[in-house]
């Protein structure tokens, strides 16, 4: 767009003047910066009118103040207007945009607004109403920086840029408003408010404090971040055009974080155009209200994204929870039945039984503990087998076998079910050799003379579950009768084996016959006792 000093419309299409591609380019994307630069002090105006209108009117009896304010925002709701239809991104994109009118227009539409804003602190001052006067400045100077922005040499050079005074600082986060609302929170949420402009933040922060929020400020997506990490925040309320680093980016990087990313996003910003808006919600944003915003509207998608995070929460609590459930269910469930099983039950199986060709089964059983329960206590006398076979349990995972059952004060494992073992022979062993210890260790301890017996025979064997309620791992077959009748009839603190299974630990123990022993429906049985590991 070429334009003289006395003449600011764009050069019709097809002019000798016309700028090429990249020109074209480059003075669209500075009106549309324009175009966000002017909105900045346009809803500081129309915020700050809102909010008077709000307060003034709650406190009633000031009807010419609340007539001034209308006319205040009509005003302002016209210069609005006129900046909507002035640089609409298609005028903007054809090059159709008359600066020079524009400017006109909103010159006068501005001088009508000082007006009425001159008639409103009139008023205001005569009610000593302090508070409002001080919000009237505010909009005076916002108007001064609309003013200057209007009359800057920047219509002819659309990229450059203005600066604004400084608004008095922002409350601190929260500080109440004389006129603010309820003092519970909707929700009980904390709000995060980003924006660079110093009287955007504190209008904004004071519109939510009358709506009942508690809210924070930050000036720029690295010090929301900071804070984001130190505190909690139920939502961010984020302007998109911003130094150091941008909307933008400052919404990738709380959508990537995973403790953040949780936390609903709603764009604030004077930026119009639909990529911007589509560019948001792709990444990740909740909602996207343009600058100036109706409060009616804004506080409806704030509730509404906040409703949806609520939810949200409840549903991650919820999923949680059927988590902890579950694993103490699965816990549960091992502490029944062995890991494999377990598995095929929860995936549906209904009858679990299999045969195994080769297993060895382990008998161990305390000597006399009928008179030692009738001695002692009921209650010490379970604290202390309690104590001696959860000992024995801590020996199931270091030799790799599975208990099946305590029967009162006989205690029952298998090696080399449900999973098959070659080792299965010499993995039983070892858990002897480790009761025995365990045992030995529990009597110095105590100052006991507790001893045990064991038996144990390998062949093959039945084992699954059967039943539908109170179900449990059980095993079925000669091998399991025979390696019981070997600890029944053997000697206290002896590893009493059958002659299969001495045969496949020859390799790895040392071994002591025992001679034969008749057994119940067997006849005579060879025996070993197991010594020690090799």
């Amino acid at each position: 767009m070429n334009s003289g000093p006395s003449d600011h419309t764009a050069a019709p299409t097809g002019s000798p003047d016309e700028p090429g591609p990249a020109a074209a380019k480059t003075d669209s994307e500075a009106l549309m910066h324009l175009r966000h630069e002017l909105r900045t002090p346009l809803n500081q105006i129309l915020g700050y009118t809102e909010m008077l209108l709000e307060i003034v009117t709650e406190h009633g009896q000031h009807k010419d103040l609340i007539a001034d304010l209308g006319k205040l925002r009509c005003a302002g709701d016209e210069i609005n207007t006129l900046l909507g239809y002035s640089l609409v991104q298609w005028k903007i994109e054809s090059g159709q945009v008359d600066l020079a009118d524009y400017r006109h227009r909103s010159l006068v539409l501005l001088d009508l607004l000082c007006e009425h804003r001159d008639n409103c602190e009139q008023q205001a001052a005569g009610l000593k109403l302090a508070d409002v006067i001080a919000d009237l400045q505010k909009i005076s100077l916002a108007a001064g920086n609309l003013r200057r922005q209007l009359a800057h040499d920047f219509f002819t050079k659309p990229g450059s840029a203005i600066s604004a005074a400084s608004p008095e600082p922002a409350p601190a986060p929260g500080t109440k408003h004389p006129f603010a609302g309820p003092d519970t929170a909707l929700f009980n949420c904390r709000l995060l408010i980003v924006d660079d402009q110093e009287m955007n933040r504190e209008m904004l922060l004071r519109r939510l404090f009358r709506m009942g929020y508690d809210a924070t400020v930050a000036e720029d997506g690295k010090v929301a971040l900071e804070l984001m990490n130190r505190e909690q925040f139920d939502l961010v309320l984020l302007d998109i055009m911003m130094p150091v680093m941008d909307g933008f980016e400052t919404l990738t990087r709380i959508k990537a974080d995973l403790r953040l990313r949780h936390i609903p996003v709603i764009m604030l910003t004077a930026v119009d155009e639909p990529a911007s808006t589509v560019r948001c919600i792709e990444g990740g944003a909740e909602d996207y209200v343009p600058k100036p915003f109706n409060p009616v509207i804004l506080r409806a998608r704030i509730n509404a994204s906040l409703e949806k995070k609520r939810l949200r929460d409840m549903e991650r609590a919820y999923m949680a929870e059927i988590q902890t459930e579950r694993a103490k269910s699965e816990h549960l469930l091992l502490n029944i039945l062995p890991k494999a099983v377990s598995e095929r039950l929860k995936s549906g199986e209904k009858t679990i039984v299999n045969d195994f060709a080769q297993a060895t089964v382990l008998f161990a059983d305390i000597v006399g503990f009928t008179r030692i329960a009738a001695e002692n206590p009921a209650v010490d006398t379970v604290n202390l087998l309690n104590e001696i076979f959860s000992a024995f349990d801590q020996l199931l995972d270091k030799t790799g076998v599975e208990k099946i059952k305590t029967i009162g004060d006989s205690y029952m494992v298998v090696s080399g079910v449900p999973i098959p073992q070659s080792d299965h022979a010499l993995r039983a062993a070892r858990m002897a050799l480790g009761i025995l210890q365990t045992l030995h260790d529990f009597n110095t301890r105590h100052s006991f003379n507790w001893s045990i017996r064991i038996g144990m025979h390998s062949g093959p064997l039945v084992a699954g579950i059967i039943g539908s309620k109170k179900f449990a791992y059980d095993l079925w077959g000669d091998t399991v009768n025979i390696a019981s009748r070997l600890e029944s009839q053997g000697e206290p603190d002896v590893i009493q084996i059958s002659a299969a299974t001495a045969d496949l630990l020859r390799p790895y123990c040392e071994l002591s016959p025992r001679g034969q022993i008749d057994l119940k429906n067997r006849g005579r049985m060879m025996t070993y006792q197991v010594l020690r590991l090799r």
